[in-house]
């Protein structure tokens, strides 16, 4: 797990500090985005020469460990 997670890079110079894949001009978001929308492995690596699959698989590692919350509570205002 942490060697995918290794790839996911954080440099406030690239992408105004956003998560990236390998400090190339990746964000995390953007490979989450075509996924939501039905892009399948295949077409963003065609799309995105340079990105490797373990990069897509790393994206969706980082997106499942941000997603552990250990509570939830409510605000009252």
């Amino acid at each position: 797990m942490e060697t995918l997670l290794s790839r996911i890079t954080i440099n406030p110079n690239i992408c105004h500090g956003k998560p990236t894949i390998r400090n190339k001009r990746y964000p995390v978001e953007m490979i989450l985005d075509l996924l939501s929308a039905g892009s399948s492995h295949e077409e963003i690596l065609i799309d995105y020469p340079s990105l490797e699959n373990d990069d897509i698989l790393a994206c969706l590692q980082y997106a499942a460990k941000l997603s552990r919350v250990k509570r939830i509570q409510q605000v009252l205002v």
